[in-house]
């Protein structure tokens, strides 16, 4: 166990720089934007590249997994979705039951997951996490702000909003950069090693950038947060993602081996730590695009990350 924490303390102690340095003003939150821009469209989009380009075509088209991921992801939608909306205590709107089923089921994998899991389990472990990301940006996050539309007068509302979600796909540079890197791989092609240096320089700097946006983007959330939203609200939610999420995906992968599907036990092992990651920070400024309860969002990432120092850690400790 201390090996492992050896290996993800740095990571979410960059988490902690960011926030306590937005929280102190040491970083002004003008920047954050600007953070943000840097990981999302240079760095962020060159370790994509990188990965994919070095990981073999067949373990990016791995139907198995995105059969047993995107399953899992459904099931939690529509889990966290019926107790937001039909469950005991406060009974949330469409909107924001949406945006609560959605911080429950996407992982930080781009953020986090990816250096993470890279650190601890290998290169190998590039190709499952990759696959995981793009299921969640293509099906899981278009999905549920469509869902969220539901609350509004026009019944069009939903296919506007799905609309809406795919041209946010459509020019998100990550679902292109994992597809560049998997024709890459594909047809074994390798960029000239000038065009490579500067991509490698990006893309090292991916990790310790996106860990410290992450902290500074939580803390602007909770310091911009305007209203006290009670602890059944977003407490059950972040033990949710933590410990359902992962079960969930551990039984479904374990159930699809049975029945004889080639799915690798280590590709399950990946996923399943995927899945015990905490929340995407990036569905808080979602939240807040589409009007929902950014707040509320805030609370569980922020509560998922701090958990998840000990909740991951126990993870990879349990299945490796």
């Amino acid at each position: 166990m201390l090996s492992i924490l050896l290996v993800t303390f740095p990571f979410f102690a960059l988490v902690l720089c960011g926030y306590v340095a937005t929280r102190r003003n040491l970083l002004p939150q003008a920047a954050i934007p600007g953070l943000n821009a840097f990981v999302l469209y240079f760095a962020l989009p060159c370790m994509l590249y990188r990965f994919g380009a070095g990981t073999p075509i067949a373990q990016l088209l791995d139907a198995s997994l995105v059969a047993v991921y995107l399953l899992c992801a459904l099931l939690m939608v529509a889990l966290a979705v019926v107790v937001a909306r039909r469950g005991p205590g406060r009974r949330l709107g469409w909107n924001d039951a949406s945006f609560g089923a959605l911080v429950a089921t996407f992982p930080n994998t781009g953020f986090m997951g990816v250096p993470l899991l890279v650190a601890l389990l290998g290169a190998q472990a590039a190709g499952p996490t990759i696959v995981t990301i793009a299921v969640d940006m293509l099906v899981t996050s278009s999905l549920c702000i469509a869902l969220s539309r539901l609350d509004g007068a026009d019944e069009h509302g939903a296919a506007r909003a799905a609309r809406l979600a795919l041209k946010g796909v459509l020019a998100n540079p990550l679902p292109w950069s994992i597809a560049l890197g998997a024709l890459a791989s594909a047809l074994g092609f390798a960029l000239p090693k000038p065009v490579m240096g500067t991509l490698s320089l990006l893309a090292d700097a991916a990790s310790p950038v996106a860990l410290f946006t992450i902290g500074a983007v939580l803390a602007r959330s909770q310091m911009h947060s305007a209203t006290r939203t009670p602890l059944a609200d977003y407490v059950p939610v972040a033990l949710i993602k933590l410990v359902l999420h992962p079960l969930l995906l551990g039984l479904i992968g374990l159930g699809a081996i049975a029945l004889g599907l080639p799915l690798e036990r280590f590709t399950l092992t990946v996923v399943v730590l995927v899945a015990a990651l905490p929340s995407a920070s990036n569905v808080a400024m979602l939240a807040e695009r589409f009007g929902a309860d950014n707040g509320r969002i805030a609370r569980i990432i922020l509560l998922s990350t701090v958990l998840a120092f000990f909740s991951f850690s126990a993870a990879v400790a349990w299945l490796t």
